[in-house]
C-alpha cells in the first residue's frame, strides 16, 4: 500500500478523514488560500473535478495561511469564500501548514516524493500534486500552472 493511504487529514468540518478514502482515484492535492491572487484557481479546480469525477478525479483542497498571510479566516469564512464564491463541491481540509516543522504529513510526503524547484519546500499558495491511483505522486505543478494547463496530464492518469 502507498504511504499516501496511510495519511489522514481533517476535513473543513471537523472530521478526520483516511485517504484511503480516495484509494484507486486519481488525487489532485493543491494547497489553496482564499484571498490571494491565484483563488480564482478555485473555478478551474471545481470545473475539473466536476469534468472528471465519475472517471475517478478526485480534487483535495488544504487552506494555508503561511503565505502573506492569504487564509487568515476559520472553517467558516473558508467554506463560504469556496462554496459561495466559487461553487466549490470538492473535498476542503482543516487549515495545514505545508513548510517548516509543523508541516502536515500529507505535504512533507508530496514533497519528497516530488521536491520541486525549492527543493523541500513549497514556494506559495495553489501549489498541485498529482497522485495516481496506485498512491504514488505523478507530478508537481506550480501555482503559476493554471487548472486548465494540467488537464492533459490529469487524464493521462484517469
Amino acid at each position: 500500500m502507498s504511504p499516501f493511504y496511510q495519511l489522514t487529514a481533517t476535513s473543513l468540518n471537523g472530521q478526520l478523514i483516511p485517504m484511503t478514502d480516495y484509494a484507486d482515484k486519481v488525487v489532485l492535492v493543491v494547497n489553496t488560500a482564499s484571498h490571494c491572487g491565484f483563488t480564482p484557481q478555485y473555478a478551474g479546480l471545481e470545473s475539473l473535478y466536476k469534468k472528471y469525477a465519475a472517471q475517478g478525479l478526485v480534487v483535495l483542497g488544504f487552506p494555508c495561511n503561511q503565505f502573506g498571510k492569504q487564509e487568515p479566516g476559520g472553517a467558516e469564512e473558508i467554506a463560504q469564500t469556496c462554496h459561495i464564491n466559487y461553487g466549490v463541491s470538492f473535498p476542503m481540509f482543516g487549515k495545514v501548514e505545508v513548510n517548516g516543522t509543523s508541516t502536515h504529513p500529507i505535504f512533507r510526503y508530496l514533497k519528497d516524493e516530488l521536491p520541486g524547484v525549492l527543493g523541500g519546500r513549497i514556494k506559495w499558495n495553489f501549489t498541485k500534486f498529482l497522485i495516481g491511483r496506485d498512491g504514488k505522486p505523478i507530478k508537481r505543478f506550480a501555482p503559476t500552472t493554471t487548472p486548465e494547463k494540467m488537464e492533459s496530464a490529469i487524464l493521462a492518469a484517469l
